[in-house]
């Protein structure tokens, strides 16, 4: 199993209504420091109605300034549309949303 295929599997498993960060998702891998090969391997995800990319966010919950699947308006509202609230800065509250058991 290539390591996007990986990535591709722990996003799969982020429940509707929750988010995931790059950086959780890279340490699930076994990478800690591949946040950035995780967002990588989401920008080329092969199947986007199969694997959620959308519910991946930053560190600080803040949606992907350039979500390849429509940009960050998109995301947002995808998120929105599963019961995800943002706060006035436009982040997701992690305490709320974060998906904790992805193992």
């Amino acid at each position: 199993m290539s390591y996007y295929d990986k990535v591709y599997e722990i996003v799969k498993r982020i429940p509707r209504g929750k988010v995931a960060t790059y950086g959780q998702i890279a340490a699930i891998t076994g990478s800690p420091r591949a946040s950035r090969a995780v967002g990588y391997a989401l920008h080329l995800n092969p199947s986007p109605g199969m694997i959620p990319c959308h519910r991946v966010v930053n560190r600080d919950g803040r949606p992907a300034p350039a979500f390849a699947f429509g940009g960050e308006q998109v995301q947002r509202r995808l998120l929105a549309e599963e019961g995800v609230e943002f706060d006035a800065d436009g982040n997701v509250d992690l305490d709320r949303f974060l998906a904790r058991d992805l193992k």
